[in-house]
């Protein structure tokens, strides 16, 4: 039996740690479906619009080929709802989320990947805004 991996990100100006996360999740399973948090969550989450619009930032994780599928996220409060909705075994976070998601270990495996060391979309943006 196929087994499906979950993973989320806003994944806005598209780095080697996004791929990275991505490529490792992915070897956990045989399908890998990523959710992409809209634009109106991302402004909620980080008090700011992403750099790339959901559209845009859906198509470049759609054409990674490592993912299955893509869908975008509209709250953190239905990940429990994208996760059986999705058919997932496995949710794949990042170590900056350890234990906010072990409330999920009822319905799939709950994995915690370190981050990139010294990659992070808020320095890039704030080193290409620096620059300008």
């Amino acid at each position: 039996m196929p087994r499906t991996v979950i993973t989320f990100g806003t994944f806005d100006v598209f780095h080697v740690g996004h791929l990275r996360v991505i490529e490792r999740a992915a070897a956990l399973g045989d399908r890998l479906v990523v959710g992409v948090s809209a634009d109106a969550l991302n402004l909620r989450k980080k008090g700011r619009e992403p750099v790339f619009s959901q559209d845009e930032r859906l198509a470049i994780v759609a054409a990674l080929k490592p993912v299955s599928a893509v869908f975008v996220e509209e709250s953190l409060e239905q990940k429990r709802d994208y996760i059986l909705e999705h058919g997932a075994d496995v949710l794949v976070m990042g170590d900056d989320w350890a234990g906010r998601f072990d409330e999920f270990e009822d319905v799939c495996e709950v994995v915690y990947l370190p981050r990139t060391p010294a990659i992070s979309t808020t320095a890039l943006i704030e080193k290409i805004a620096g620059s300008v």
